[in-house]
């Protein structure tokens, strides 16, 4: 049994975080006793390590919610839930990578640009036809 202090320090949270993942109801607040603290029970430890392990491959808190509450059914929900995160990792990715191609791009027109006074990077951010204000 671990007080808030305790349970934050074991999970490597914060209290606050603690409180807010009680207020999302993603871990129980364990009743109040008439004196001292609230204790709580190692499987709430085990239940932030799970929601910061979820966090860290991408899932969001309402994504780690719905898995919490699919962990009781059939893997094959939890496994539709994973393919969905996956189709939207792969399309961030092809975002990213879009976006680094043409990032580079603009430098590459940067590195052979010989007028200083206009930069094309600024100048692919300008709509057509307008100049900075």
């Amino acid at each position: 049994m671990f007080t808030i202090g305790q349970l934050a320090k074991t999970a490597g949270v914060n209290v606050e975080t603690i409180r807010y993942y009680e207020r999302q109801q993603l871990i129980e607040q364990p009743d109040k006793p008439l004196q001292g603290y609230r204790r709580y029970p190692e499987e709430t430890l085990y239940r932030i390590l799970f929601i910061k392990r979820a966090q860290h491959l991408g899932f969001t808190l309402t994504e780690i919610s719905s898995l919490i509450e699919l962990s009781q059914g059939h893997c094959s929900d939890v496994q539709h839930l994973a393919e969905n995160k996956l189709t939207a990792v792969r399309q961030k990715l092809k975002d990213l990578r879009r976006l680094e191609r043409s990032l580079k791009s603009l430098i590459d027109e940067c590195r052979i640009n010989p007028d200083e006074a206009h930069c094309p990077i600024i100048e692919s951010l300008v709509p057509e036809h307008k100049t900075m204000p």
